[in-house]
């Protein structure tokens, strides 16, 4: 992306006020779809399923105390509040959370190991969620068909499923084309979450009374086991608070954080205590109390809208998954992998074959596994309770060393989220063989295949970096007796220092060396975007060799067009129609014993094999590369 050196003229304060709340209204549809939708089965699964608790008065208050102060505290201090601040030149997420703790401990070898570990646990958790996600909410929202006729609640789960495949299907066209609705869609449903909730309260104020905490302490005090099965109901209601800070990045925190207040955070607590003055009222409700506070002719229409809701609260976490998986490959947690862009504006906007079919295929084998919304709750509330707690703690071990001194006043505050966290975690243990096997399982399998392909790409590189040690800079070799070609070649290297094996290779084959040569090393860095005027360095050797060290950030693509681009500012012009691009396709071969965790070696190996290639990935003209092949022993 070219920089712009001309003076902006700063926006009129009704143009800031505009721009605002158009961010505002997008934040609705692409940050909030996946909290804004629980209170389709959040409440109700307190109060029915197979981890119900009785439904009392003093049950019912207790619950609500505890949904109010658990979002208040978690969602709104820990994240709208505090967890914004903690951006990477204004990216959120756990992989941006991960880079900030891992700088901030830089120089404690054993706390960046652990945050790595945890932070790649965290994204793996995050996966679990993306599968789930998708199958609880639309299930969710089409079970209401049950409420308005019992006879057809076997047709739920087909047509969920035929939703779910249109919905994945469609992701190769991106989400520009509709997301303008997204966030229309989102305010009527919020509005009507508000409308809906509102009236019942109205018709019974006293369940008002459970704002009160004490209700909630007095009940975990009282009833600690009792309390800890609703725990695992009442965490649903966060579900979704990571997106807030993961998607920070393409709204800025002030509409984030303008949204909650003013709508979403609302809407949310008045449908949640609308639904207890339901039960209060009619207890037989409690099958599924979001639906039965319509009047039966708004019933079909409802359906609809929470249909509409759940999809783009899919299509969210869907997203939040291409991008994460394009952050892991640029920080080296998987290999390099094939990614669309599907808007020309929006840079965040990609699409990533291989991860949509394989969620899709997940998602219907959840659907057809669990069959219900209520089953699914049960695996649900782990991976959320997981991921939260795992944030948390990343964010304890860095704040005691961070730069900035204010920001060491937080360690008590974080202490007290670790605990509150640790014991909703606690909470859903009980159900990990009711359905909470399943993101835990799915979570250690991607765990494994982070921490093996950074493993595998540490160790790799140790062993090139060890065979061409010996040679030295390729900047001062002596390359006076080498015949000069003509022509230019870029050798693609994988630091800034040494020699590419490339280089080593042609030098020893072909005994020439191109008139131009170049050693190109692109790094990515630990920032999402890398500005232009910070993206290339040019070092000159006196043997007439050149070192073009190229910075992309983890949310970019690297453009070869624009690094040269930038590279003939500072004095190298290459010309990449005419320009030859010498590249090594590293083959590993086993040297050592397989031992007990030798199949990691064979994952690693297959992975890279199957991984797309320097050429593909940069997008070079298929007739100016050269392809040189190296065995790497591991």
């Amino acid at each position: 992306m070219l920089q712009c050196n001309a003076k902006i003229a700063p926006m009129s304060a009704p143009t800031q006020q505009a721009a605002t709340r158009t961010l505002t209204l997008g934040a609705l549809g692409v940050v909030y779809g996946d909290i804004g939708t629980s209170p389709l089965y959040a409440f109700r699964e307190a109060f029915s399923g197979a981890h119900a608790i009785a439904l009392t008065s003093h049950n019912l208050f207790a619950v609500l105390s505890m949904m109010f102060w658990v979002v208040t505290l978690i969602v709104s201090l820990k994240y709208v509040l505090i967890m914004l601040r903690f951006d990477n030149r204004g990216e959120g997420g756990v992989l941006a959370l991960l880079s900030w703790a891992a700088g901030t401990v830089a120089h404690r070898r054993r706390r960046v190991w652990l945050v790595v570990v945890l932070g790649a646990f965290s994204v793996s958790l995050f996966y679990g969620d993306a599968v789930i996600t998708p199958a609880i909410s639309v299930l969710s929202a089409i079970e209401g068909i049950a409420v308005l006729e019992p006879s057809l609640a076997g047709y739920s789960t087909p047509i969920a499923m035929l939703i779910l495949v249109v919905l994945f299907s469609v992701q190769r066209r991106g989400t520009a084309a509709v997301g303008a609705l997204f966030g229309p869609i989102m305010l009527l449903w919020f509005g009507a979450l508000a409308v809906l909730g509102a009236l019942s309260v109205v018709q019974t104020p006293t369940v008002l009374e459970a704002l009160d905490p004490r209700y909630a302490i007095d009940f975990a005090i009282s009833f600690p086991s009792t309390a800890l099965l609703a725990a695992s109901a009442v965490f649903l209601c966060v579900t979704g608070a990571e997106a807030l800070y993961a998607d920070m990045g393409h709204f800025g925190p002030r509409p984030v954080r303008r949204a909650w207040f003013l709508i979403v955070f609302p809407a949310l607590m008045i449908n949640y205590f609308g639904q207890g003055a339901l039960l209060l009222r009619e207890p037989e409700a409690a099958r599924n109390p979001f639906y039965l506070l319509l009047p039966e002719p708004l019933i079909g229409p409802m359906i609809l809208l929470a249909t509409a809701a759940t999809v783009i609260a899919s299509q969210a976490v869907i997203s939040g998954a291409f991008s994460a998986t394009q952050q892991a490959s640029r920080l080296n947690f998987l290999p390099r992998l094939r990614v669309f862009h599907t808007s020309d504006s929006a840079q965040g906007q990609v699409y990533i074959p291989l991860v949509n079919w394989l969620l899709l295929m997940l998602v219907l084998f959840v659907v057809l596994e669990f069959r219900s919304s209520d089953r699914l709750a049960a695996a649900y509330g782990i991976a959320v309770a997981g991921d939260l707690f795992l944030s948390s703690v990343i964010v304890l071990i860095a704040l005691p060393l961070a730069g900035n001194v204010r920001l060491r006043w937080l360690v008590p505050l974080f202490v007290v989220f670790v605990a509150l966290e640790c014991a909703f975690l606690f909470a859903n243990v009980a159900k990990i063989a009711h359905g909470g096997w399943f993101p835990l399982a799915l979570a250690a399998v991607v765990f494994t295949v982070l921490t093996s392909w950074r493993r595998g790409i540490e160790v790799m590189r140790a062993k090139k970096d060890a065979q061409v040690r010996g040679v030295g800079d390729g900047l001062l070799l002596d390359l006076a007796d080498a015949p000069r070609v003509e022509g230019a070649a870029v050798f693609f290297s994988s630091s800034r220092s040494g020699c590419p094996v490339s280089f080593l290779h042609n030098l020893k084959h072909n005994r020439v060396v191109h008139e131009t040569t170049v050693f190109l090393n692109v790094e990515f860095d630990d920032v999402p975007v890398v500005r232009d005027d910070e993206r290339v360095e040019v070092q000159r050797g006196a043997n007439g060799l050149m070192r073009l060290t190229a910075h992309v950030g983890y949310r970019e693509d690297p453009d070869i067009r624009l690094i040269l681009r930038l590279a003939a500012r500072k004095g190298l012009e290459l010309d990449v129609e005419t320009t030859s691009f010498f590249t090594s396709k590293p083959t590993v071969v086993s040297v050592s014993p397989r031992g007990l965790l030798g199949w990691r070696r064979s994952v690693f190996g297959w992975m890279l094999a199957n991984s797309v290639s320097v050429a593909r990935y940069f997008n070079l003209p298929p007739n100016r590369v050269i392809e040189l092949g190296t065995r790497v022993g591991i």
